[in-house]
């Protein structure tokens, strides 16, 4: 058993650049990698566009000329996030992707950070995963992702209870502001029951039988990139194009405002990609799927009332193991006992998912220089774990 991720020898190599770029102060450090990427920009004429969807890092988006079109990513890994996240597993788990045609190219490494391609696209919402052409596509390709070899013949393991396991050790016990720790304390399971739901997450879910894949482990909404132009029909396109009352055209390129509207009116074809691969690697195929159902409740303003009803997941769950077992060259036949399964096993890896990441969220309450609540984060999805345990506790599995 191994969780060692193996990379294929035809893999470009990654170069490591001795560069610290300040995430207070990023041009100058940003500019000594572009020296090495693009050695034909001037770096008076560099642009640098600051993303700030992200949680766990800061990521810069640098180019030249009007428009995004060759674009360099710069990734800030954020404070302390190493605790979190194995780094080195992540470029690991890059390259094997991009191996396999499923993610953009990465340039290079540096002392904090990483280089990569940045994808043409838009960023999904929750509304548009919840759409049936786009459900499909996502569908699709997490399929794709699950069936990859990157094992060199070792029968995989999952890493997840190692995993939750450090995460747990790591939460804060206390905070120095009165106010949060009195929040910390009043509004957060403790410590002691936190151990207990550890180990009856683990008893009750390694023996479901779940296969162990390969894994994006972090599948939300602004990680799925849907590209406006591939396999769309032209009437797609020039609606795409067409900006609302209101909406600024950015170069020959739509606001993305106009980008989404069409996503929930016409019928997209093979044009999503993920992105941020951190969290990647060996995890039971449940979890991956139940992770990214939770997801459908947003991040910013989070709504659980919009977690996918049985009918939904049915669905979705037959597109997916259509896909799986068409990769893994099983035929495309999928019985109803086959998603009825794959439906139990998801909803219980699901409390899994809200279990993790209220510890994650726990950790970066300690020590993330972001501007986002990761305590009112952790309350969040342990409330919803508390909520969900009996829901999904009456599931069974069929004979």
């Amino acid at each position: 058993m191994a969780n060692y991720i193996h990379v294929p020898d035809e893999a470009p190599a990654v170069p490591k650049i001795d560069v610290t770029v300040d995430e207070a102060d990023y041009r100058p450090g940003a500019l000594t990698l572009l020296k090495e990427l693009r050695p034909s920009w001037k770096p008076s004429e560099v642009k640098i566009k600051f993303f700030t969807d992200g949680i766990t890092n800061k990521l810069l988006g640098c180019y030249v000329g009007p428009v995004m079109l060759d674009v360099v990513l710069v990734r800030i890994y954020g404070n302390k996030t190493e605790l979190l996240v194995d780094r080195e597993n992540e470029i690991k788990s890059f390259r094997v992707l991009q191996a396999h045609r499923c993610a953009p190219r990465l340039f290079c490494t540096f002392n904090n950070g990483l280089c990569y391609e940045f994808l043409q696209g838009t960023a999904l919402e929750p509304e548009h995963i919840r759409s049936k052409p786009v459900f499909r596509l996502i569908a699709r390709q997490l399929a794709k992702y699950h069936a990859i070899h990157a094992h060199n013949g070792w029968v995989p393991q999952s890493d997840m209870w190692l995993k939750m396991g450090k995460y747990f050790a790591l939460i804060p016990r206390h905070f120095k502001d009165p106010e949060r720790n009195a929040r910390l304390r009043m509004e957060v399971p403790s410590p002691r029951c936190l151990r207990e739901e550890l180990v009856w997450l683990q008893q009750s879910l390694s023996v479901l039988g779940s296969p162990v894949v390969f894994c994006h482990n972090d599948l939300l909404c602004k990680n799925i990139i849907f590209n406006q132009d591939e396999g769309m029909t032209a009437e797609a396109v020039a609606a795409l194009r067409r900006p609302a009352p209101g909406e600024a055209m950015e170069g020959d390129k739509p606001h993305a405002q106009s980008a989404l509207r069409a996503l929930t009116t016409y019928t997209p074809a093979g044009n999503v990609k993920f992105i941020d691969y951190e969290y990647a690697g060996y995890n039971y195929q449940a979890y991956d799927i139940g992770n990214h159902f939770n997801e459908f409740a947003g991040l910013n303003e989070v709504d659980y009332s919009h977690y996918p009803d049985r009918a939904f997941q049915l669905q979705w769950l037959r597109s997916y193991l259509e896909a799986y077992k068409d990769h893994k060259a099983q035929g495309t036949d999928v019985t109803d006992r086959e998603v009825e399964i794959l439906y139990v096993q998801v909803n219980r890896f699901a409390l899994a998912s809200h279990f993790i990441w209220g510890l994650w969220a726990l950790i970066q309450a300690k020590f993330s220089t972001i501007d986002f609540d990761f305590l009112g984060y952790a309350v969040l999805r342990f409330n919803q774990y508390l909520k969900m345990k009996p829901e999904v506790l009456g599931l069974t599995l069929p004979e």
